[in-house]
């Protein structure tokens, strides 16, 4: 059973899973986030690893990816912080990106490093299910990899239960078809919500994309297992001089 199951086996609802880009605000920034995040009380940590044109993400983010890339951020820089991550930190790590950055890194070589480092799970959004299922999927299971597909309320229900069957961990579900930090109200999606919860998937269901504070966070956790915050706590690094502190102020909010 990997790490995020028995996550999701011990706690079923109310998980949350907080975004951070890797080598933000500064390059060394990367393990002492991870470290605060886990001392604040989140219970998955989602690793961005910046890319110069994330299609899934907003302007925060974006933001965020080009400051680390101009800090000298790259994965082999980010395998080589997460070398001894595992001394300090139990908490799910999972790994976000893109496939460009990964195909040039070299797939094989990254899942191998991936596993070395203790990474439990990795998102490629931009990578088909078709390819996955064909020409990676056995890549990931051997070196001990969840993958995470993404499901938005325009995903047929044939297709969920598709990705359901091919991925492990749990789904991403896609509050709403745009990019991540956009204010759209999430308490307009609970229908697609309570849809994906009277489906019965094998696989648990966070809520990404526009959760942003207490309520948020708890509308999207109504019908699901739980929900994923990235714009929010990046603009709370942004200006912070002390990444423990500003982590603990910003996790008490939501789950306070």
């Amino acid at each position: 059973m990997s790490a995020i199951e028995q996550l999701f086996k011990r706690k079923q609802k109310n998980v949350l899973n907080v975004y951070c880009t890797a080598g933000y605000p500064q390059l060394h920034s990367t393990t002492e986030v991870i470290k605060a995040l886990q001392d604040g009380g989140a219970d998955i940590i989602e690793l961005g690893m910046p890319y110069s044109d994330p299609l899934a993400d907003g302007e925060v983010i974006q933001a965020s990816s080009t400051v680390a890339l101009q800090n000298g951020m790259s994965i082999a820089t980010l395998f080589e912080q997460l070398k001894d991550i595992r001394n300090t930190v139990q908490l799910p790590i999972i790994l976000m990106g893109y496939m460009n950055p990964v195909l040039q890194f070299g797939i094989e070589k990254f899942c191998a490093a991936a596993k070395a480092v203790g990474v439990d799970g990795v998102i490629l959004p931009d990578l088909p299910m078709y390819e996955f299922e064909t020409m990676y999927k056995s890549l990931f299971e051997q070196n001990g990899l969840d993958f995470i597909f993404l499901v938005t309320p325009e995903t047929s229900e044939e297709r969920i239960r598709k990705i359901d069957s091919l991925c492990s961990g749990f789904i991403y579900a896609v509050s709403s078809s745009s990019t991540t930090g956009k204010n759209k109200a999430i308490a307009d999606q609970e229908s697609y919500f309570k849809k994906l919860q009277d489906m019965q998937l094998k696989n648990p269901v966070l809520v990404g994309f526009g959760i942003k504070d207490k309520a948020s966070f708890t509308t999207a956790s109504r019908y699901t297992n739980g929900a994923i915050i990235g714009t929010a706590y990046i603009k709370a690094l942004e200006n912070s001089t002390h990444i423990g502190q500003t982590t603990k102020e910003f996790l008490n909010r939501i789950l306070g």
